[in-house]
């Protein structure tokens, strides 16, 4: 099992776009597999390669029984009809607020093998995916909120214990692949 911790809230790996990647190998093979087991966790419906400190456009899904993982994800379809609901993010924990998103999404991107995979889903799924793909592209989900929401996650955020602990203990850098390998340049 190779289960890595989630980055939090103010790493710069969370607000940076992600490289697309090129190299299909055994680093690749590695990452979707930390992905997978990251996101095998109750409560987790999606882990970004950037949530585990990787700048690799990646990430992994498990919601309601649908568990898998796209590399080089794009959003392909957004339905008109959108969705509120409260949204949350492993990387700013125990905090959520009212998100609107499309109540449909379509997702494309390539497999292991780099073959071409389509994800698509409603409700729940169509959320994941839209939220793993805004990671990716260097976008949280508080981005997404009204003016008075945002103002009133950041004070949240800066009153979170984690948060207050994450800035008065110093924390390692983030980890990245080698630019050789498709990590960020």
């Amino acid at each position: 099992m190779s289960k890595r911790p989630i980055v939090l809230f103010g790493d710069p790996v969370l607000v940076t776009p992600t490289s697309p990647v090129t190299s299909f190998g055994r680093h690749t093979e590695a990452l979707v597999r930390d992905l997978l087991d990251t996101v095998d966790e109750p409560g987790h419906a999606g882990v970004a390669a950037t949530q585990i400190g990787s700048g690799l456009r990646v990430f992994s899904y498990n919601v309601d029984g649908r568990i898998g993982y796209v590399i080089n994800p794009e959003i392909a379809e957004l339905s008109e009809e959108v969705q509120e609901g409260e949204e949350g993010c492993l990387s700013i924990p125990e905090l959520s607020f009212p998100t609107r998103r499309a109540m449909r999404a379509v997702v494309t991107g390539v497999d292991l093998r780099n073959e071409p995979i389509t994800v698509e889903g409603e409700g729940l799924m169509a959320r994941c995916l839209q939220h793993e793909t805004d990671h990716l592209d260097g976008r949280l989900y508080i981005d997404r909120l009204d003016r008075d929401t945002r103002r009133e996650a950041m004070r949240a955020v800066r009153r979170a214990p984690w948060f207050l602990d994450a800035q008065q203990e110093p924390q390692p850098a983030s980890q990245t692949l080698p630019s050789g390998l498709g990590g960020p340049r």
